[in-house]
């Protein structure tokens, strides 16, 4: 073979080779991100006593959340050591010593549910700035009010996904304020102008809410609930998803899009019924249409309100182009 023929192959086999790479680039970039997100987590009590002699109360779910891009949960107490308890039923504080474990199995966690504020201001900032320390993303809450309604922008695969968060639940008290911390209330016409924002200033190429909002118990969600994950959708959110009542509540499908009303309990030992021991930890897998599909996997919470994956029931699964979402056998 000539030295010029010669020459013309290894061109051919390099543009062949670099072709291919770029293929295997833009095949990676459009692969569906999958993202698990788990419901009410308290890390004080046995949970927090297993995390002081050494143990993990998530170890059960350790390989659900280290197969995902992304890795959520509802962080239901402060981690601090300052603040006093106030007038509540129930006040959760977590020791900072729980920051590690966290930081393994989750990426970020929603603050804005009614047990952020449990031990007031002081206590909330020192969180903000543990997590900050730690490299532990936050949504939902902030030191005034715009933070609390700045979305977190993650990015994974080359999608930009804004998270969200809002409670709906009493006490009032603890939303943040133009000069004050605390978390994020949802205003009909804030949650609105929040989703779009993300869109349009962030540049993102969705957007989840998640709700902390509903009646404790209640196996369906309320006309509340519904009115208001319909109007996020409308206003351009891609899922919504749900938490609060202790046990999980219907799946909706809204203009073609999921609302998970609630994913129920996690790590929570406060239960006093058999449907708040078992909840749902949610993996959506998404590309840039919405929700390409998701599954549930089941969380059989002991009498402490540790979990373990239960490999035996059915829980809600669904795919694009399905209608209703079906019942399916565990699956990792």
């Amino acid at each position: 073979m000539s030295r010029s023929v010669t020459s013309l192959v290894h061109r051919w086999l390099a543009v062949v080779f670099l072709l291919g790479c770029a293929t295997s680039v833009a095949a990676d970039n459009t692969a569906p991100v999958s993202l698990v997100f788990a419901g009410d987590i308290v890390l004080d009590d046995k949970a927090g006593e297993m995390i002081q002699q050494g143990e993990d109360p998530f170890a059960s779910f350790a390989g659900v959340f280290k197969g995902a891009d992304i890795r959520l949960g509802n962080l239901e107490c402060v981690v601090a050591t300052l603040g006093s308890a106030g007038d509540k039923n129930y006040t959760f504080r977590a020791h900072p010593r729980a920051l590690p474990v966290l930081k393994r199995h989750f990426d970020a966690l929603a603050l804005a549910n009614n047990h952020s504020g449990d031990f007031g201001r002081e206590a909330f900032v020192e969180m903000l700035g543990l997590l900050n320390g730690v490299q532990l993303g936050q949504f939902g809450g902030g030191h005034n009010l715009s933070e609390a309604h700045t979305p977190l922008i993650l990015e994974r695969k080359g999608l930009r996904i804004a998270l969200l968060g809002y409670n709906e639940f009493m006490p009032r008290s603890f939303e943040a304020d133009h000069n004050a911390p605390g978390v994020a209330w949802s205003e009909d016409e804030q949650v609105v102008a929040d989703i779009r924002r993300a869109r349009s200033f962030y540049k993102t190429d969705l957007v989840i809410p998640v709700m902390h909002w509903g009646w404790e118990n209640e196996l369906t969600s309320n006309a509340r609930q519904r009115q208001l994950a319909h109007l996020m959708i409308d206003a351009g959110a891609d899922v919504v998803i749900g938490g609060h009542p202790h046990v999980t509540q219907e799946i909706e499908h809204y203009q073609g899009k999921p609302i998970i009303y609630s994913v129920g309990n996690f790590v929570m030992k406060e239960t006093d019924n058999n449907r708040q021991r078992q909840g749902w930890v949610l993996r959506l897998r998404l590309d840039k249409q919405g929700v390409h599909s998701f599954d549930t996997r089941v969380a059989a919470i002991n009498m402490d309100g540790i979990p373990s994956l239960d490999h035996t029931v059915a829980s809600p699964c669904w795919r694009r182009g399905q209608g209703a979402p079906a019942l399916c056998q565990p699956a990792d």
